[in-house]
Order: C-alpha cells, then sequence, then structure tokens
C-alpha cells in the first residue's frame, strides 16, 4: 500500500518529498516521474495556494448600510468596503488587506489620474461582511461555500479587522463606519465613476 503524506500547506509537502520524489516546479508548473497520486495532492496544493482573504472596494460619493430599517453606518466620499472571509485566512491576510484599502490608489488628483489613497484624500470609510464573496463560483450555476471561512473563524476575524481599521481612523481622524456581522443588512450607494476592484491578500 502507498501512503500519500497529508501536509498542511504546500511548501511543507514539497520540503518533504522533494529529495525522493524527483518533483520540479517552475513557472507555476508541477512535474514528476513519482507516483501520480503524489502528482495530483500537488497541484492542487499548489492551485490553492491562491486563495486568500478578499475585498470588493468601491469608490463612493456616498453610502450607508441599515439592519431592520435602522442606519448603522453612513459615509460620504470614500470606500465601501465588502469583506469576505475564506478558509486560512488570519490576522496577516487582514492586517495586508487592511493597509491595501487604505493605500490602494483609486481617488483622482487634480489630473483626474487615479494618484491618491484614501488616506490621502483622508475619506471615510465604509466595511460590511459579505459572505458570499467567498464563494467558488468555478464551476455550475449555483454558488459552493466549501471554501468559505467558519461563522466563527469569519467573526472573529472582522471584528479583528474592525478594529485594527479604528486604530487607523483614530490616527488619521477617518470616518470609520460598519454594518452588523451576520445581519440581514441593506446597502445604498452611490459608486463615484463608476469604479470598482477586487482585493485579495
Amino acid at each position: 500500500n502507498y501512503i500519500v503524506p497529508m501536509p498542511t500547506d504546500l511548501s511543507s509537502f514539497i520540503s518533504f518529498i522533494w529529495g525522493s520524489s524527483g518533483y520540479q516546479c517552475k513557472a507555476g508548473i508541477v512535474s514528476t516521474k513519482a507516483n501520480p497520486l503524489e502528482y495530483l495532492l500537488l497541484n492542487s496544493l499548489y492551485s490553492g495556494q491562491k486563495r486568500a482573504m478578499r475585498g470588493l472596494i468601491q469608490r463612493v460619493s456616498q453610502a450607508s448600510v441599515s439592519v431592520d430599517g435602522v442606519v448603522t453606518g453612513d459615509i460620504q466620499q470614500g470606500i465601501l468596503l465588502l469583506l469576505g472571509v475564506q478558509k486560512g485566512d488570519s490576522t496577516e491576510h487582514a492586517d495586508k488587506l487592511l493597509q491595501k484599502v487604505l493605500n490602494y490608489r483609486i481617488f483622482g488628483d487634480e489630473e483626474q489620474k487615479m494618484n491618491l489613497s484614501l488616506k490621502d484624500i483622508q475619506g471615510d470609510l465604509l466595511v460590511v461582511s459579505q459572505f458570499t464573496l467567498a464563494a467558488d463560483t468555478r464551476k455550475g450555476l449555483r454558488p459552493g461555500f466549501s471554501t468559505a471561512a467558519s461563522p466563527e473563524l469569519a467573526r472573529e476575524l472582522f471584528q479583528y479587522f474592525v478594529d485594527k481599521a479604528k486604530q487607523e481612523s483614530v490616527q488619521t481622524h477617518m470616518n470609520l463606519q460598519t454594518g452588523i456581522f451576520a445581519a440581514d443588512m441593506q446597502v445604498t450607494l452611490v459608486n463615484d465613476g463608476p469604479v470598482t476592484f477586487l482585493l485579495e491578500c
């Protein structure tokens, strides 16, 4: 019987079998002369490394979120961020995504070129959790959520992201607003452009 090692990540898998199995990784392609089952597992792990915390940002002139008819967050010029947490995400991913959101250059300068960030214009930030952003839509006509984080992890990382954003808001005087995690929310916005980007970290 052939026992396939079950690593927790790609790098540990390669380290374990590199010397004996004859694997070669080049330009994102994995090849081998060893057992085909190892080959399939390695390629699966390699492609899976690309999944990460997702943030859909929209440049807005106004946006708000309501729960049961009550407004919980309301901003003017700035960014509406829809945040999706996936399996394997961590506080490190949240930190990187927050910095990307704050510093991503999507606002126009004097020549109307996208050279300014949210920090540069001292804009507002509205953060809304969105479970569906973690969906896998590559196959079929119905989204799959096997890649989404558990509700517990998603709640923990959403709150961590918001807490870190609050720390930034104290330093930069940014108007930070949020929705309510896992609530049935109604979001309204005026997308300025329109300008929308999917960020992954």
